[in-house]
């Protein structure tokens, strides 16, 4: 089922045309710590470029990106992850898309990884038929406090003043936002930073699609509503987690003409 437009006006998009199956995962949330997550993503990159006829990494791929000198001097953790998504790339396209968490990554980045940079949102067309595919963070509308700072550090103007920085001080700056994030997510009420459904409703409208891709939420899941007498889905990608003991988790979404479905990292490999 590829599902029928919504009716409306369209808005103005990106478009990405797939033939062949196309693998999505998000929230790998990679840095310096996380060992077993990061092996888990070297060998599902692999995977990826074995099994599928292209990649999309919709965000916070990095716990933290302050600008793509990081790739001038990486550290081993780093350079393991640029070398894996070069190898990927060298065998199909691979998409990184902006995160809250890695929204810096840039040009630089790309051109050394041989991959491409994924727009937000972008439109899929796909042998399962047509998706729009988000971080998904712009769709918490509720996280007032969020969306405020989201369109701070989104401005071109603190963009440029942050990135004129020493990368030294960027790092320091990123993980003073970290503790904060963790901070404020404690004190907030669960249901604030999911997706707001008139928000979802909404973007469908807006690029004229029934079915939504994103991650962000840590909420893996179909959801499954009807929109202006339309049937319409929205699938969450999981966040990884391998070096949780307690719950090791980590996995993506394929899709091909018979339509999406969930991967488990933990089964699958």
């Amino acid at each position: 089922m590829t599902g029928s437009p919504l009716p409306g006006t369209s808005a103005s998009h990106s478009v990405l045309t797939f033939s062949g199956p196309v693998w999505l995962a998000s929230d790998m949330h990679l840095g310096p710590d996380g060992p077993a997550t990061r092996e888990a993503f070297l060998a599902f990159l692999q995977a990826a470029a074995d099994g599928a006829c292209a990649l999309l990494l919709p965000g916070d791929i990095f716990d933290a990106w302050v600008g793509d000198d990081e790739i001038d001097a990486p550290a081993p953790w780093l350079q393991s992850v640029l070398d894996g998504l070069r190898a990927a790339s060298a065998q199909i396209p691979v998409h990184l898309g902006p995160g809250n968490r890695d929204f810096l990554m840039g040009k630089r980045l790309a051109e050394a990884t041989g991959t491409r940079l994924l727009p937000e949102p972008v439109v899929l067309r796909t042998d399962g038929g047509e998706f729009l595919l988000s971080h998904g963070d712009a769709l918490c509308t509720d996280d007032v406090e969020y969306q405020q700072f989201r369109a701070m550090v989104r401005n071109p103007q603190w963009q440029a003043q942050f990135l004129a920085q020493p990368l030294a001080a960027r790092q320091a700056i990123a993980r003073q936002m970290r503790e904060r994030s963790m901070a404020e997510k404690s004190r907030k009420a669960a249901d604030i930073m999911d997706v707001n459904q008139q928000a979802v409703e909404g973007a469908l409208r807006a690029h004229g699609v029934t079915r939504m891709i994103h991650g962000h939420t840590h909420r893996p899941g179909r959801q499954v509503f009807e929109l202006n007498g339309r049937r319409c889905e929205r699938w969450v990608l999981q966040d990884w987690d391998l070096d949780d003991a307690a719950d090791p988790r980590g996995g993506w979404l394929a899709i091909d003409q018979d339509g999406p479905v969930y991967h488990d990292i933990a089964l699958d490999d």
